[in-house]
């Protein structure tokens, strides 16, 4: 397939030069950039490196959430972001550390300070709570958590303007994605300054600003990012980030053209930067005698989840992430009635590692 892709673009450039000369210029740079890639991750892995991997195992843990093996299964499920921790014994007192709504508004706090909730959008939609038509269209509507809380506040008794406030701040929770303030919320707990990363509540800021650490290096200039965009085909290191793209429009192109769209889009506006539905997660641990890598990402089928996926056998990371899992030829159970024998959205694979990864982040 690589050859045909090649032999496509050769042809392509025969017929126009300027196509060539920007394809020889893009392999020139990833060539350059995986030299330099392939420098740092022969070395073992650095404090910081080290101190990130351990704070999102530590976060792992005290969220308690999902564990999915390399064969994209989903053997264990844990705590999630709407609830509380499962408690059969109906005990009338708990720790707020043991709810999973808890645990992810201290994220928002690590971003956006002590009171986040103006920045988290809560939605519904019109009548729908009283509707009884499951086929009648409703009109979206929009407010911040805040705007909740301020109402909540106009309740006199005590514990119903409790139960609203948390009611609010669970609705944003759920409304509002959070797997990057998950990751700006351990990297800044490990100790890294604003100056080095940037820390956002979209993967897509760090993601480009580690594809101009690349670019600047290639050009021999400085830049403070401890960040660095590197291909597939570099051995990932504890720290480092796995990063998955989301987009509709790139559902079907390779992980070397979604960073070389990436890189072309570095001297354009922020709003034209195209790569938008991203989603990344922490290199926990490396486990090199398996050719594991595990994983640990924010709102991941809503919780903080950590995943065991596949090396290749020089111990780099496989974009593909298949599985064994079965799928759709062991499943036997009836489509709905009056629908055709293969039932909407039946996957053609089941690993929930299969995902559009495209760039490992390389802590420098």
């Amino acid at each position: 397939m690589r050859t045909s892709v090649c032999a496509i673009a050769a042809a392509i450039g025969l017929a126009h030069p300027a196509f060539a000369q920007a394809n020889r210029t893009a392999m020139k740079f990833w060539n350059g950039v995986q030299v330099t890639c392939n420098a740092t991750a022969a070395k073992a892995p650095t404090e910081l490196g080290q101190r990130i991997a351990q704070t999102a195992i530590d976060e792992f843990t005290r969220f308690g959430g999902h564990q999915i093996d390399s064969d994209g299964r989903l053997f264990h499920f844990g705590l999630t972001e709407a609830e509380h921790e499962e408690d059969d014994g109906g005990n009338p007192r708990a720790l707020p550390g043991h709810f999973g709504w808890w645990q992810v508004i201290k994220y928002w706090r690590g971003l956006f300070g002590d009171d986040p909730t103006s920045k988290l959008e809560v939605r519904g939609y019109r009548d729908a709570s009283v509707s009884t038509q499951d086929a009648q269209e409703a009109a979206q509507l929009r407010t911040s958590a805040a705007q909740l809380l301020r109402l909540a506040e106009g309740v006199s008794d005590p514990d119903m303007r409790e139960i609203l406030r948390e009611t609010a701040l669970r609705a944003a929770v759920v409304d509002t994605s959070w797997s990057a303030a998950f990751i700006s919320y351990v990297i800044r707990q490990s100790g890294v300054a604003p100056n080095v990363f940037q820390f956002a509540n979209a993967h897509r800021v760090y993601i480009y600003d580690a594809f101009a650490v690349s670019a600047a290096e290639q050009q021999n200039e400085a830049r403070d990012g401890i960040y660095r965009a590197c291909p597939l085909t570099t051995r990932p290191r504890a720290g480092d980030l796995i990063c998955q793209q989301r987009e509709s429009a790139l559902a079907d192109a390779t992980d070397e053209a979604v960073r070389e769209r990436i890189r072309a889009e570095l001297d354009g506006s922020v709003q034209a930067r195209s790569v938008r539905r991203t989603h990344c997660e922490v290199v926990a641990y490396v486990d090199k005698a398996a050719r594991k890598v595990y994983t640990i990402g924010g709102n991941v089928n809503q919780a903080v989840t950590a995943r065991k996926m596949n090396l290749r056998q020089n111990l780099t990371f496989s974009a593909s992430q298949k599985g064994n899992c079965g799928g759709p030829k062991h499943w036997s159970l009836p489509p709905p009635a009056g629908h055709p024998p293969h039932a909407p959205g039946l996957s053609k694979n089941c690993s929930l590692n299969d995902k559009k990864w495209f760039v490992l982040l390389q802590l420098r």
